[in-house]
């Protein structure tokens, strides 16, 4: 079984996170984060993580059903208000900026970028963020449906990652359809909190950050995965399918997603890809 080994520099320094989008997943991503420093200063690793959240958008009354906000918190920056509410709860330092990611800028003085982002045209910015010139380590990309999302841990090609058989091939790569800016369905957004969890189920957030989460937790304990993301059904008990570090199946997956694009012309039915988290 083919395994992938943690890039050593981040064992031994402050892992930079960004986390674009503090959505129903961001969110939930967010708070686990604060968990995941405390484990890794547990197991010995010197600094733990240095978390940024980056969110232009304010809290809306229908946040506040499936995200972990307040009505006293309506009209402030998600990202903000989440930054500051972790630090004072664990003491930290993290960072809420209230801005949108600028495409035509590369991650500069970031180790690993968490995309909980919505939309096509939003993963598209992180892409073009993380590959080329950037020394991004890697891109864990998170996208779910109603009931069902997969979370998938990647290493762009750019300055840092060099093509290799067993780099892990990012989102972008394995399910090209899902940067096609063209496609996005502008119907998304909910305007009432009941269709808002018509459009997705109560607990299918933290369920698919949770195991977002663990595999970073064991990436960084361990030193090695040999699985680098799964899909997440939560329609039926036991329905995580885990993706393994093969480059036999990630030939078969980008075969079958250009396949399953060309017939659908553009229609969202990308594995779960397009999110209704705003």
């Amino acid at each position: 079984m083919e395994t992938h080994q943690v890039h050593p520099e981040l064992l031994k320094q402050r892992v930079r996170v960004l986390v674009v989008g503090c959505g129903g997943n961001g969110s939930a991503i967010a708070a686990g984060l604060a968990y995941l420093h405390q484990a890794l200063l547990a197991y010995g690793h010197p600094e733990g993580l240095h978390v940024t959240l980056l969110d232009p958008d304010v809290i809306s009354p229908t946040n506040c059903v499936r995200q972990p906000f307040s009505q006293s918190e309506i009209g402030l920056y998600k990202s903000v208000v989440l930054a500051n509410r972790l630090n004072m709860f664990w003491g930290l330092d993290w960072q809420g900026v209230p801005e949108r990611l600028d495409p035509k800028r590369r991650f500069d003085g970031v180790d690993l970028v968490i995309g909980c982002v919505d939309t096509r045209k939003a993963r598209a910015s992180i892409a073009k963020c993380a590959e080329d010139w950037s020394e991004v380590d890697y891109w864990l990309d998170l996208g779910n449906n109603s009931d069902s999302g997969q979370f998938l841990l990647g290493e762009p090609l750019n300055r840092r990652n060099r093509r290799h058989r067993l780099r892990l091939r990012t989102v972008a790569e394995l399910f090209p359809e899902v940067i096609q800016a063209d496609s996005d369905d502008s119907s998304l957004p909910s305007c009432s909190a009941a269709e808002a969890l018509d459009r997705q189920e109560p607990f299918v957030n933290p369920t698919l950050a949770n195991h977002a989460l663990a595999l970073l937790a064991r990436l960084f304990r361990y030193g090695r995965v040999s699985y680098h993301g799964a899909f997440v059904n939560l329609s039926s008990i036991g329905g995580v399918q885990a993706l393994r570090v093969d480059p036999r199946c990630w030939q078969r997956l980008r075969k079958k997603s250009r396949q399953t694009f060309k017939q659908a012309h553009g229609k969202d039915e990308s594995n779960g890809t397009t999110t209704a988290e705003r």
